[in-house]
Order: structure tokens, then sequence, then C-alpha cells
């Protein structure tokens, strides 16, 4: 009978799987851990890529496959999405109960997962919690998810001093960095020539990586009115080719996702569409391309580590750190060009090389994978209420 400490792991998603590969590497070679990979969501949904065949192609030994997505509804209401979820991964916990859940970001499947757990009493250690990001749902599914949890690892020392002001223990944060600035720093990436080949794409000349979400928060914006005023803007801005990804699961990211290949079908010559390019083609596309543009939270966080202009377009980031590598701008077609444009000059790629990122933490995932291995996690959980001052 093995005596290693079971983590169930769960991901959902692409750009989340990205983040995880190497730590879950680190996990399964572990003598003292066990890895019980569960894999859920987008990466189970036609729709949305079946992104499950890059874990496949990784070889890492997948536990569980659990379906909470409708292939039939992509604008489900996210409640009924939830509480499928809810459903499927407690009967999941009681078929086979993990001495720790693992658990990376914001989306509210990662939400739902956590309260399944929290409801069996099974501990979560939660990566990336104490960031802001105003402009989308994820900022309250994220600070709900560290109430939730018994361990914390943030990506850097901000978000690490907001978890301790939120009443988490200091001896339960570990500021290790980000798993993505790790990444940038130790996978291989592709040539130029290899990125070209893969893609199918003459990515040679000039070129944008763009990717758009829907902003989730109360009051957000037409989603399909915010990606049409994206479209204008490529469309406006000459000599470069716009290679563009899917969009994520949230409401609204499909009409996003056709909206891009509609303006592809119109510009042929200047844009192409992948729907997921997997970590290390992004992560290829993201070290060669002349601006990244749109309001993925890897605009923001990544690519500061490449030095790579980026234009953060709208709120969905709102609240993270800012590096001098980004400009944020409105979501409408006159603010996004003019951004386009600044990013694209000289003047401010020499701005961009100089970007210094607060997520630089060394070996993130060794880091992770030690305290996993040795955290008391029977300790009970109270509220930090700040040192002692009597």
């Amino acid at each position: 009978m093995s005596c290693k400490r079971v983590i169930a792991a769960v991901t959902s998603t692409r750009a989340e799987y990205g983040l995880l590969r190497s730590l879950l590497r680190k996990i399964e070679d572990s003598p003292a851990l066990e890895l019980r990979l569960m894999v859920t969501g987008a990466h189970l949904c036609s729709r949305l890529g079946s992104t499950v065949s890059e874990i496949e192609a990784d070889g890492l030994p997948i536990a569980e496959r659990l379906v909470i997505f409708s292939e039939q509804n992509p604008d489900e209401p996210v409640g009924q999405t939830i509480a499928r979820t809810i459903e499927v991964f407690d009967a999941a916990f009681a078929r086979s109960r993990p001495d720790a859940v693992l658990l990376l970001g914001d989306r509210f499947e990662i939400f739902a997962v956590a309260v399944a757990a929290s409801a069996r009493h099974i501990p979560i250690a939660h990566i990336s919690g104490g960031d802001v990001t105003l402009g989308a749902a994820d900022e309250f599914y994220r600070h709900c998810i560290s109430k939730m949890a018994a361990l914390h690892f943030p990506s850097c020392a901000d978000s690490a001093a907001r978890l301790i002001r939120m009443g988490e223990a200091p001896a339960t944060v570990f500021n290790v960095g980000g798993l993505g600035d790790e990444n940038i720093r130790t996978l291989p990436k592709m040539s130029r020539e290899e990125l070209c080949r893969s893609t199918g794409f003459d990515l040679m000349q000039p070129f944008g990586l763009v990717t758009y979400h829907p902003e989730t928060a109360q009051n957000a914006g037409d989603p399909a009115a915010q990606a049409q005023a994206l479209c204008e803007a490529m469309a406006a801005v000459p000599g470069v080719f716009w290679l563009i990804t899917g969009s994520n699961a949230d409401a609204g990211g499909a009409v996003c996702t056709a909206r891009m290949q509609e303006f592809v079908r119109q510009n042929p010559a200047r844009a192409g569409f992948i729907n997921s390019l997997g970590l290390v083609r992004y992560l290829s596309a993201m070290q060669y391309a002349a601006v990244v543009a749109g309001n993925s939270s890897s605009g923001v966080v990544e690519t500061p580590t490449f030095g790579v202009p980026a234009v953060n377009i709208g709120s969905r980031q709102a609240g993270r750190a800012i590096c001098a590598n980004v400009l944020c701008c409105e979501a409408n077609a006159k603010d996004i060009e003019a951004a386009l444009r600044t990013a694209l000059s000289p003047e401010f790629r020499r701005t961009a090389r100089s970007a210094v990122s607060p997520y630089n933490g060394g070996a993130t995932s060794a880091r992770i994978v030690s305290v996993l291995e040795t955290f008391d996690f029977s300790r009970p959980k109270v509220f930090y209420d700040g040192p002692d001052q009597t």
C-alpha cells in the first residue's frame, strides 16, 4: 500500500494546463506525492477545442475525465454549470478521496470544484490567489477559493500580502512566483521557422498575437461589440499579420470567437485563426510577436518576461500589476488602434525591453512540490487578525 500523499490536480482550460504542466510532472516524479490528474471543462468540450489532446500528447496519466460543459448550449447560465460541476466533483471525491486538491486561478468551474472539496473537508492548495482582476467575475471567485483553501501559492509579493490582509495565516502563504514566468524561462521553444511550419502561417513577417475574452464583471460591455472594435482596430493598422486564438468558455466567448473567425475570413492575407496553440507554440509565438493584444492574463503577467509590447484592452485585467511593456486602453476601435500603433513603434519596443517582471520566483514548481510534500494539512484553519498589538 502506497504511503504517498495523494494530490488531486484539476485542470479545465488550455491556459491553466499550460501553467500547470511542469508542476504536474514534478508532482508525478516526487517520491512523497502521488498525482491524480482530474481533467474537466473546456478540455473535454469539442466546441472549445477538445484540448485534452494536448495533455494526452504530453503523456501525463489522466485519472478522471469529468464532463461539466454543455456541448449544445454555449451560453448556458453560469449558475447551472456551477451546480453541475459541484455535483460531478462531489461524486468523484466520494469515489476516491485525495489528501489534498490542487487548484489554480479563478474561473467559475474551479470555484465549483473548491466548493465540492471543502464540503467534504478535503484540504485545498490554491495557486495564484491574492491577485486582482476587477473586470471579471473571476475577481470574487478567486477570493472565495482563497477563503476555502488551507495553503496558498501566490505569484508575487503584492498578492501574498493581500492574502494575509484577507486573514490568511502567514505560515500558509508561500510567495513562489508565477508558473508562467518559470515556463518562459525554462521550456524549450520553437524557432521562428518551426513556428511557421507548425501553424501554417507566414510568421517571419511582423505579427501580433491576439486573444480576446468576454468581460464578465457586473455591468460589463457587450462582448460582440468589443470584439468587433478589436477587429476594426486590427484592420486599420497596416503591416502586421494577426495570429488569433479562440476565446474561453465564459458566456459570450463563442460570440467573440465567431467575430474573430469572420475577421480572418474577410482578411485571409492579413490574419489567421487557431483555436488553441498549446503551451509551446503559444510561448514561442509570444517570444517573436511584434505585439501581444487582447485581454488575456498572459498579456499582462507573462509578456514582461519576454519584454514584448502588449496592449491590454478593457477592464478584464484591471487591478493587476502593470509593467512597463503593457499599454492599457478602452475597448473601442479608436483607442485600441492608437494603442496598437504606439506599441508597434520603435520607441515603445525599447521601453518594453526594459520591463521587469514581478513574477520571477525562481524554481517555482519545485518550491510548490517541496511545500506539498511537507505541509501539515491537518492544522485547523483560523482567521489571521494580524500580529498581536498588546
